[in-house]
């Protein structure tokens, strides 16, 4: 563990009878941070409903505020008046992201071609994330970086008096890095490009399109995609901008669903983007009964109404192409794989190793602390399942301050004989902070524990 005991909250999911019901997800991750980021750059207001009040969006939320945006909370949206594009103001103390590493590096896309100083800070899970890859960019754009060995936080950028724009093809399929330099791109002449050879969740060239940027998305007959977006250039407020359900959240309870016996439960309002859908079509593949409902559009993005029943599941192999399509989902997947029969092989996987924790080594670890046959490779993860669920469990899980790791795990003690631990819950709420209250309402079996019992 990375930590000391104050302040953890230890929980304990164990197995019990059907999850029954209908749920809603709190709003998208990703879509939040961008609407509180395009809402305060933006010229006049844009209100803001269906926003995941985690805490890793309300930093973004704080940043934004600390250089000049007015945001508030009215009922159940949020109001948010922004500066205009290019006047954002110096913020007078340390941009403090706790565990938000999109909202960090999203951010740092955003300020760095200004003329001025912004220092990022977070907590010790962010503070070990490398930002090189979006900080690589931002120094081809003329932006001064000083940071600590391994560009990671805490650091602090400095624009040039004039940003340049830049052609950049991103190494690596991560939309953070793609929006960090679109963001960028707001504040420099001209056209910046960005070129990423496989497709990540779209989620930024949809918005700025929305809040009245200039861009264009091209896309060749090998799937690369080429987009570009003119700097210096007005966005405008949206008068009412609803965030769709969070499938990454929607994820957890899904498999939950799938893998305790008995269950039937309805998941409302999930984002059905195809750049977001991956785990609901490996999911399919091996077996699940997921029928979707009610699709409709909100916010621009394509939604729907899961219901979803106990399945019979079986291996796959999922391949490498469909990692940027289900990045945040495979922790509970291989819960998923963990109920299923035969072999479910993942590949692709190396940017796991970057996320809050090492993921990757943090899944295996938990698949092995609970009897879970499984093979951990450097970018791979071979799991083999029981059905039956028998001789899975018994164990606590070590979160590294992660919260899918977290999630995950009690997802699996739903199903598994013997109860599963995890060694702390308290970072639930960075993502999902309903995830527990939702769970209890349909019936699982979830209970804290002492510290010294984890």
């Amino acid at each position: 563990m990375a930590h000391g005991n104050a302040g953890l909250r230890p929980m304990r999911a164990a197995k019990g009878g059907a999850l029954t019901g209908r749920a809603r997800v709190p709003g998208d991750k990703s879509i939040s941070h961008r609407a509180f980021l395009f809402g305060g750059l933006a010229s006049g207001r844009t209100r803001v409903s269906g926003l995941l009040e985690g805490e890793d969006v309300l930093a973004t939320g704080r940043a934004m505020r600390a250089m000049g945006a007015r945001i508030e909370r009215e009922g159940t949206s949020w109001i948010v008046d922004g500066v205009g594009n290019g006047c954002l103001l110096e913020p007078d103390a340390p941009l403090d992201f706790g565990n938000a590493g999109t909202g960090a590096r999203l951010t740092m896309g955003l300020v760095g071609p200004y003329d001025f100083g912004a220092t990022f800070v977070g907590d010790a899970s962010l503070s070990r994330r490398p930002m090189g890859r979006v900080l690589d960019p931002l120094r081809q754009m003329g932006v001064q970086v000083a940071a600590r060995t391994g560009d990671r936080l805490p650091l602090t950028v400095r624009g040039p008096r004039v940003a340049a724009p830049i052609e950049y093809r991103v190494p690596m399929a991560s939309a953070q890095v793609k929006s960090a330099v679109l963001l960028a791109g707001l504040n420099a002449p001209g056209v910046t490009t960005v070129v990423e050879a496989v497709m990540t969740r779209d989620h930024t060239e949809k918005m700025l399109e929305g809040f009245g940027a200039t861009v264009a998305v091209e896309t060749d007959a090998a799937g690369v995609r080429t987009i570009r977006v003119e700097g210096q250039g007005t966005l405008r407020g949206v008068a009412d901008f609803t965030v769709p359900g969070d499938p990454s959240s929607a994820a957890f309870l899904v498999v939950a669903a799938l893998v305790a016996p008995g269950s039937d439960v309805v998941v409302e309002n999930v984002l059905m983007n195809p750049t977001r859908t991956g785990l609901l079509r490996t999911l399919e593949e091996m077996g699940a009964r997921i029928e979707i409902l009610n699709r409709r559009l909100s916010g621009g993005e394509d939604v729907a109404d899961l219901h979803v029943r106990h399945s019979e599941l079986r291996g796959v192999a999922v391949p490498p192409e469909r990692a940027p399509s289900m990045i945040d989902e495979y922790p509970v997947l291989a819960v998923a794989a963990s109920f299923a029969e035969g072999r479910t092989l993942m590949q692709g996987l190396e940017e796991l190793r970057v996320k809050e924790s090492d993921r990757l080594a943090a899944v295996a670890a938990g698949l092995l602390a609970n009897g879970v046959s499984h093979e951990e490779g450097q970018d791979s993860l071979l799991v083999t399942g029981r059905p039956d669920g028998k001789g899975i469990g018994g164990g606590t899980v070590a979160t590294h301050l992660d919260h899918r790791i977290a999630m995950s795990f009690l997802v699996m003690g739903l199903a598994a004989e013997k109860p599963i631990a995890v060694d702390d819950a308290t970072m639930i709420a960075t993502s999902f902070p309903e995830f527990v209250s939702l769970m209890t309402g349909f019936g699982a079996d979830l209970a804290d524990l002492e510290p010294e019992a984890a």
